[in-house]
C-alpha cells in the first residue's frame, strides 16, 4: 500500500487494520496490509447519501391508476350492497305473503273439519241437559261431563269459542233469527234465546247463531 494512501485512510481504517494485524500475529500468520477491507463509518455523510431514500406518494409510479381502481371497486361494492338489501326485502315479502297464504290455506281445512264436529258438542249438550238433577253424581254422567269439557278445552285451544250470543243485540253477520217475539221487559233487537250456539273460529265465523230476539 503506498504511503499516500495510508495518509488518506480515515481513523477508522486505521484501527481496523492494526487490530486485523495484532489478530493475525498472534495465530502466526502473514497479513498483507494491502487486503485489508476499507470499513466506511455508517454515521458519515457518504454512508447517509448511500441509502435509498423513500419515493414521495404522489411520485410513485401507478398510484394514479390504483387510485382510480380503488374508486371502481368502491362504486361497484355500493352496488352490490343496494342490489343485496333490495333482494333482501323482496324475499322478507314473499317469505310473508307465503305465510299468509299457508295460514289461509290451513284456517279453510280447519274451518271445514270444526263444523263437522260441533254436531257433536250438540249432542253431548243435549245429553248433559237430560240428565235428571239426581243422577248427575253418577259415575257414568260425571264421565260423559268430563268428556264435554275436554273437548270444549281442545277448541278453545285451538282458537273455537262460542258466541254466547243471548242479551246482545242482533248482528246478521253473526246470527240467524229464526223466531221473533213481542216483549215489552226486553229493548228492541235483543237476543233473548240462543236456539243453537254459534261459534267463531279465531275472527271468523264458523258457525251462526239460531236466535230468537224480541221486536
Amino acid at each position: 500500500m503506498s504511503e499516500k494512501k495510508k495518509a488518506e485512510r480515515s481513523p477508522d481504517e486505521l484501527v481496523e487494520e492494526i487490530r486485523i494485524t495484532d489478530a493475525a500475529e498472534s495465530q502466526g500468520t502473514d497479513v498483507k496490509i494491502d487486503e485489508v477491507k476499507e470499513v466506511k463509518d455508517a454515521s458519515s455523510p457518504d454512508a447517509e447519501n448511500a441509502r435509498p431514500k423513500p419515493v414521495p406518494k404522489g411520485s410513485r409510479r401507478g398510484s394514479k391508476s390504483m387510485q382510480v381502481e380503488i374508486d371502481r371497486l368502491k362504486e361497484l361494492a355500493s352496488g352490490n350492497e343496494e342490489k343485496y338489501k333490495r333482494l333482501l326485502a323482496e324475499f322478507e315479502n314473499a317469505r310473508q305473503r307465503h305465510e299468509k297464504e299457508s295460514m289461509k290455506h290451513y284456517d279453510i281445512g280447519a274451518k271445514e273439519v270444526l263444523e263437522k264436529l260441533l254436531p257433536v258438542v250438540d249432542n253431548f249438550e243435549r245429553a248433559l241437559d237430560a240428565v235428571p238433577e239426581e243422577d248427575k253424581g253418577r259415575a257414568f254422567e260425571q264421565g260423559i261431563d268430563m268428556i264435554y269439557k275436554q273437548m270444549m278445552t281442545a277448541f278453545t285451544d285451538i282458537g273455537v269459542t262460542p258466541m254466547n250470543a243471548v242479551g246482545k243485540y242482533f248482528d246478521p253477520e253473526f246470527h240467524n233469527a229464526v223466531i221473533h217475539i213481542e216483549d215489552e221487559n226486553v229493548g228492541e233487537n235483543i237476543i233473548v234465546e240462543e236456539m243453537q250456539k254459534g261459534y267463531m273460529y279465531k275472527d271468523q265465523v264458523l258457525r251462526h247463531a239460531m236466535v230468537k230476539v224480541a221486536n
